[in-house]
């Protein structure tokens, strides 16, 4: 029997279990990958060494690059990929529109927004402040602001006595994304050197500054938003045959839209904090799914959660070495391959409607 023959079920169970096992894999690949090419193998050994049950010959700095600095990037590229992708996918739900993405509120731009005055202006916020929290996570903390002063604007235009509009918000959204681009243009233009560099290099994403608090922090938040929206996959699907089939159906349409956008802007804004801009997850790998075993959200979201991480590690893995040793933005890397896919998107519907 061909894959495209079989039931909607067996397929989508299959999807689960290949995907359950190559995300490990990627995993694996990408804590042994970089400047230094670590095994497999040593990198198990590794692992079991810590776990105290054998004593092994290992190198100490083999074995700091992998504990230091190769887990947790892969730790923290596999969350926030994972939250980009069922966030994106949620949105889409919601949207009931496959062009939408997890920025389509507002959140990321807001974000960089937030991030761009700590970055240029942050000596002058932060001259008073020497709390540690304030001190390592000021320029997060004002990213994670912004995504959620931003996200609460949009939601208010789009808010009436009557519901929440979908297609106001959008074009709030796209309303907020052009005044938050003329911000971070004032923020470009009286940066210095040093700030232009970083801020410029912040827009364009990377895992480089992953360690382990960052790590703890991504997961100890973004980890329960990944598998709450997971767990929305049978309200999508309501929602994808209309707002009114959705209340006959029972479901309270107002606090569904108004849950999904806070988690959603959490998840987001929490990803652009850490890790700064990374584009076209959120798009593409929900198109990914839905081509393979359709648009059911009960598969689509759990899916999602797993091919996110699988595809920025591996856009993470492609930064690390394509210039090595030097590092490519992995928001470049996510860019040259989410770009071609959204440009085919569009073409196949400009054949649709011609």
């Amino acid at each position: 029997m061909t894959f495209s023959c079989m039931s909607t079920s067996r397929k989508s169970a299959l999807l689960l279990t290949g995907l359950a096992i190559l995300l490990p894999t990627v995993m694996l690949l990408s804590i042994g990958t970089g400047p230094v090419s670590i095994s497999p193998a040593e990198i198990l050994l590794i692992l079991i060494d810590r776990m105290g049950l054998t004593d092994g010959d290992i190198a100490i700095q083999t074995q700091l690059i992998v504990e230091s600095i190769r887990i947790p990037r892969t730790l923290l590229g596999a969350i926030i990929g994972s939250s980009l992708a069922v966030s994106g996918a949620a949105m889409q739900g919601l949207f009931r529109n496959p062009l939408a993405d997890p920025g389509i509120i507002g959140v990321s731009s807001g974000a960089a927004l937030g991030a761009g005055v700590g970055i240029v202006l942050g000596s002058f916020i932060f001259s008073e402040l020497t709390h540690p929290l304030i001190v390592n996570y000021g320029v997060s903390l004002l990213a994670f602001v912004g995504g959620v002063i931003t996200t609460w604007i949009v939601y208010k235009v789009g808010t009436t006595p009557n519901g929440t509009s979908v297609a106001t918000m959008l074009l709030a959204g796209v309303a907020i994304g052009a005044l938050t681009g003329a911000g971070l243009g004032i923020l470009t233009y009286i940066a210095d050197d040093t700030t232009l560099r970083s801020l410029t290099f912040w827009q364009m994403g990377s895992l480089g500054g992953a360690n382990w608090n960052s790590v703890i922090l991504a997961f100890s938040i973004l980890g329960p938003v990944t598998a709450l929206l997971c767990r929305y996959g049978q309200v999508l699907n309501a929602m994808l045959l209309g707002e009114s089939e959705a209340r006959h159906l029972g479901i309270n349409v107002q606090t569904t839209k108004l849950k999904l956008i806070l988690v959603t802007a959490l998840a987001v804004g929490v990803s652009v904090s850490v890790a700064g801009i990374i584009g076209f997850v959120g798009l593409v790998v929900p198109h990914l799914i839905r081509l393979m075993v359709g648009p059911d959200h009960r598969t689509l979201l759990p899916a999602s959660a797993m091919l996110g991480a699988v595809l920025l590690l591996t856009a993470d893995m492609i930064s690390r070495t394509i210039v090595s040793p030097a590092e490519l933005p992995i928001g470049i890397v996510t860019s040259l391959m989410g770009a071609p896919f959204f440009m085919s998107l569009l073409w196949q519907q400009r054949k649709r409607i011609a």
